[in-house]
């Protein structure tokens, strides 16, 4: 790291159990956005991991030469550490929100054994023309864009994300998309996929193609006043709740 962590984007570890959830922030983001349902599982009796992925939640330089290999290996590598911590009798669920939703369903098509999954307007499918419209800005020489960050109804609450978005990293994402996609039948743990109605960096479509693909039982919940950063959003309080609901109903 080239910088220190952003004050509140701190990877945080709790002991609990005797189940686990692994709580996945999302691209250019950090664990501020996914502490509240970390504490809400925390508080249902879970033991949790909320890792700081590579990369983020320092500076965007931090981020430059990190890709979709090295945010999976980190999240399989929490994962594996608090399989390791509940046991053999444990089970483990995962919760993401946008890219860590992406992380989320990747992992759940190689690690069966996962009692369930959670997504928050997960990335499943990138815009058609956009994976090309990335690639031309590269070659020309553009390596940052506007910042996806903070996409929040509440006027009060700002998510402390990356001002500008690396665009080589991006790229990362629609090659994990040819790797993972047709892979989502595979995963056949119950899944819930929570979806903001008006989301202005992931299309809510996103969540159809989740729901329809995946191979699992499917509960999904929809929001009316919340855009893409829903943990912090207006309806906060709804997720919170109804992520711990599902994630105690599939480890009971």
């Amino acid at each position: 790291m080239s910088a220190p962590i952003i004050p509140g984007a701190e990877p945080e570890s709790i002991d609990g159990g005797p189940h686990g959830a692994l709580v996945l922030h999302g691209f250019t983001g950090n664990p501020n956005s996914m502490r509240g349902v970390a504490h809400a599982l925390a508080e249902a009796g879970f033991a949790v991991e909320l890792p700081l992925l590579p990369g983020h939640g320092t500076a965007i330089a931090d981020m430059l030469k990190t890709g979709w290999a090295d945010w999976s290996s980190a999240a399989e590598a929490a994962l594996d550490s608090l399989e390791a911590k509940v046991g053999a009798d444990g089970k483990v669920v995962v919760v993401g929100l946008s890219m860590g939703g992406a992380l989320t369903l990747w992992l759940a098509t190689r690690r069966p054994e996962l009692a369930g999954i959670a997504c928050i307007n997960a990335i499943v499918a990138a815009p058609e023309g956009m994976e090309d419209g990335v690639r031309a800005m590269l070659d020309a020489g553009t390596e940052l864009m506007d910042g996806i960050g903070s996409d929040i109804a509440d006027p009060d609450v700002t998510e402390s994300a990356y001002a500008e978005t690396p665009l080589r990293p991006l790229l990362t994402l629609f090659e994990a998309e040819l790797d993972t996609r047709p892979k989502l039948p595979d995963v056949t743990c119950p899944v819930l996929v929570v979806t903001s109605k008006q989301d202005h960096v992931v299309a809510p479509e996103n969540s159809d193609v989740l729901a329809d693909e995946v191979g699992g039982p499917v509960e999904r919940v929809w929001l009316d006043r919340s855009y893409h950063v829903a943990t912090l959003d207006f309806e906060k309080d709804v997720v919170n709740d109804r992520v711990v609901e599902f994630c105690r109903r599939v480890v009971s």
